[in-house]
């Protein structure tokens, strides 16, 4: 192993342990154990609450006008494009959609226009003082600001090399990958998407590894897992819940990389260089703590400037304000007025009726809806399932609701706002082929605890 500098062993040692500090280790609450950065974010949040709805509604406008700006100039993702233009110039898709994000915004605080976009269970519940896109303002602001913590100083590479024998065989990802998992575990799947994402503009994931990732890890908190449990009557369940979510999530993080549609995305990374041209393999004569870092340490040394680290912060935090709000507000609104307003959810649930009564499950005409109602938003689910009287069927919505993971008021929005190579079609069939899979390991669970 090279020799380096006592300062650039700081270098990496300080911001790494800083970073793990901020984003992996939860603390105490009186909602209950939260990792820093989210609890920074939920304090901001309070602070804040009475204007920074105007605040989100300022940046949707932005994200539009700004698009507009650039609505006749072809797009372009090279490296040498100005960050602005590349932050604003984004295809037709998405500027469409940013004019509808500021349109919806503009409807739910002024309360004009049709009642189902701004009323206070669609929109209204997006853009409220307590709602989503007020957390995600702060989150955004906390985790991409300190997110260089955790990407620039060593420590992916660190736990990169040292985690790529159980990474890459088991989920066919990266090391660097558990890192995202573990962000995604204990702090929120924002975290998670947010950190893919920045990993995958960076040239560190192919397309085929950011799909898997942002798809099969990027689950929710074990705090907001409480709150779903306990929403729907059953916290003292709360353990056997949450080891069903992680037995089924583990068996899905194990096939869902290998089937339709994420086993077909491109080996390549963004810039269309070939998976081939980063090796994991560990020089002959160096052990994987001693290489990983070496890693580490040179990764450390090329980021010396504190400018550096701010600069690339603020582009993170800008990038998620400009980029993914107005996708969460525009797709998850129209999702919402879906579930709210039209039978659609029931339609499309009704072929799981038949199979939830295969699967034995207690009024199942009424828990089939809920096998899809949570692609519009993860807690639908549990506030539409609380008056089922069967406790086992009650239990199995609120596993499955945590165990799909993809749905569009924040993980599914964020996925499509992200640079993530994945389209809302390959969401729906994702979060479709998790619950088919998932549905007979939690209703087996359920069996046997009912």
């Amino acid at each position: 192993m090279k020799k380096f500098s006592a300062s650039t062993w700081l270098l990496f040692l300080i911001p790494s342990f800083l970073g793990i500090l901020l984003f992996l280790i939860p603390i105490p609450t009186e909602e209950g154990w939260k990792v820093t950065i989210a609890v920074l974010a939920g304090i901001m949040a309070g602070q804040i609450e009475s204007f920074v709805p105007w605040v989100m509604l300022v940046i949707l406008i932005i994200a539009a006008l700004g698009s507009l700006a650039f609505i006749g100039k072809k797009e372009n993702t090279s490296d040498t494009v100005p960050f602005f233009e590349k932050l604003f110039n984004v295809n037709l898709f998405w500027t469409l959609t940013r004019l509808v994000a500021a349109v919806f915004a503009f409807m739910v605080l002024f309360q004009v226009g049709p009642e189902p976009v701004w009323n206070e269970n669609t929109g209204g519940l997006l853009l409220s003082g307590d709602g989503l896109l007020s957390f995600l303002f702060t989150i955004f602001l906390f985790a991409g600001l300190f997110l260089p913590l955790l990407m620039n100083f060593g420590l992916l590479e660190f736990f990169g090399t040292m985690m790529v024998k159980i990474m890459r065989p088991l989920f066919r990802l990266p090391g660097r990958s558990s890192i995202d998992a573990l962000a995604s575990w204990v702090g929120d799947g924002t975290i998670g998407v947010l950190l893919t994402s920045k990993q995958y503009e960076d040239n560190k994931y192919t397309q085929r590894e950011a799909a898997i990732i942002g798809t099969t890890f990027s689950v929710v908190s074990i705090t907001f897992a409480i709150v779903v449990i306990e929403e729907i009557g059953l916290g003292s369940y709360f353990l056997p819940y949450y080891g069903t979510v992680v037995l089924a999530g583990l068996i899905l993080a194990l096939i869902m990389p290998r089937i339709y549609p994420l086993a077909q995305k491109k080996t390549e990374f963004m810039d269309g260089s070939p998976q081939e041209s980063i090796s994991e393999d560990v020089p002959d004569g160096q052990g994987l703590a001693s290489h990983g870092l070496e890693k580490a340490l040179e990764k450390a040394d090329r980021n010396r400037s504190v400018g550096n680290f701010f600069t690339d912060g603020m582009k993170n935090v800008l990038d998620m304000w400009i980029g993914v709000a107005p996708v969460v507000m525009a797709f998850g609104t129209i999702a919402l007025i879906l579930a709210e307003y039209t039978s659609t959810f029931v339609i499309l649930g009704a072929p799981f009726e038949p199979y939830l009564n295969l699967l034995g499950v207690p009024e199942a005409a009424e828990a089939a809806q809920l096998m899809v109602v949570g692609f519009a938003d993860m807690f639908l689910p549990a506030i539409l399932g609380a008056g089922i009287e069967s406790e086992m069927t009650r239990f199995v919505v609120a596993t499955m609701s945590v165990t799909q993971l993809i749905y569009m008021s924040e993980v599914g929005g964020l996925l499509l706002g992200s640079k993530i190579p994945v389209n809302i079609f390959d969401l729906i069939v994702v979060f479709l082929l998790r619950t088919v899979i998932a549905l007979p390991i939690v209703v087996g669970v359920a069996h046997l605890l009912f």
